[in-house]
């Protein structure tokens, strides 16, 4: 399926607001609802929309700590990375997870009750003996910026 820009719109309008009802999207998009409907199941059975889901901010439910890590593996097989990648994959308090460039593997994001949790769970990693050689851990003070949306519209302009 290739996307015009009008499915461009479309998804960029439903990530500021995924709760908007199809009458109001095809409104914002100049459609007429239909349409815009049709557009919006294709989108989603392309696999372009993966879900809908709810921002929480989380400082009204309490003290979070959210902690980027750097890991480098000892090995580079396709065998370490699966079994690094089996063992984090079970960790709840891992939100992220990227395989960069540069000088280490992976660069992970961790969002836990605070630093005593994400110790505990970085001390079971290295028990487990998942391959990790070093890591190097930054706690975030501050997110002075936090951006949920894409930049559709820049990235993809038909």
């Amino acid at each position: 399926m290739k996307l015009d820009r009008i499915d461009i719109k479309i998804l960029h309008v439903l990530q500021q607001n995924g709760r908007m009802t199809n009458v109001e999207l095809a409104e914002v998009v100049n459609l007429s609802p239909s349409p815009c409907l049709m557009r919006l199941k294709n989108l989603q059975s392309e696999g372009y929309i993966e879900g809908y889901s709810a921002r929480i901010n989380i400082a009204k439910l309490g003290q979070a700590l959210t902690v980027f890590t750097e890991v480098t593996l000892k090995n580079h097989r396709q065998t370490d990375f699966a079994r690094f990648l089996a063992a984090i994959e079970k960790i709840e308090q891992l939100i992220e997870c990227h395989v960069v460039s540069g000088g280490y593997d992976y660069l992970l994001k961790f969002v836990t009750t605070g630093i005593g949790e994400y110790q505990e769970i970085m001390e079971r990693l290295i028990e487990l003996d998942v391959g990790i050689d070093k890591y190097f851990s930054f706690v975030v003070l501050k997110s002075p910026i936090r951006k949920a949306q894409l930049p559709l519209t820049k990235l993809f302009e038909p």
